[in-house]
C-alpha cells in the first residue's frame, strides 16, 4: 500500500472493515459516496472522478470523506440528501470547533467513537478522535 496514503499527506482514511460491518448490519447500506475503486464497502459507489458531490445521494448511503479542507462540502450533501429523504451515515474526525461541525452536524445523530480508530491498512491509529454522524430525512 501506499504509505502517504494513511499519513496527514492524504485526505483518505479507509474505513475499518469491522466498524463498517458494525453499521452496515444497523443501516443496510446502498451506496458508498466517498470512496476509491480499492477501498469501497458497498457495491454502488461514488469516486473522485465521478463527482459524488454533484450527483444525488438516494437511499441509504456511507460516506467517509476525504478529511481535507473540502469536507464541509461533504457534510452540507450528506445533510441536504438527507433532508430529500435519504439516510446518510457519516464516518467524520470529531472537530468540534469548525464551521460545519456547527452548522450540519449537531443537527444529526452523533455517536462519538471511544479511542483512536485504526483505519484499514494504517499501522498506527489515527492522529484525531473520531465519531459517526447519522442524518435521516424528516418524519413525515
Amino acid at each position: 500500500m501506499n504509505r502517504v496514503h494513511f499519513s496527514s499527506k492524504s485526505q483518505e482514511w479507509a474505513t475499518p472493515q469491522a466498524l463498517f460491518d458494525e453499521l452496515n448490519a444497523e443501516f443496510g447500506f446502498t451506496t458508498d459516496v466517498a470512496a476509491t475503486d480499492e477501498n469501497t464497502k458497498c457495491d454502488r459507489y461514488f469516486t473522485k472522478e465521478c463527482d459524488a458531490l454533484d450527483r444525488p445521494w438516494t437511499g441509504v448511503c456511507w460516506m467517509n470523506p476525504p478529511y481535507g479542507r473540502q469536507i464541509g462540502k461533504w457534510v452540507k450533501k450528506a445533510y441536504e440528501a438527507a433532508l430529500l429523504g435519504s439516510t446518510i451515515v457519516c464516518l467524520l474526525p470529531a472537530k468540534t470547533d469548525t464551521a460545519w461541525w456547527h452548522d450540519y452536524v449537531v443537527r444529526g445523530e452523533v455517536r462519538f467513537l471511544r479511542g483512536r480508530i485504526t483505519f484499514e491498512g494504517a499501522k498506527h491509529n489515527a492522529p484525531f478522535g473520531s465519531a459517526v454522524v447519522i442524518f435521516r430525512p424528516p418524519p413525515q
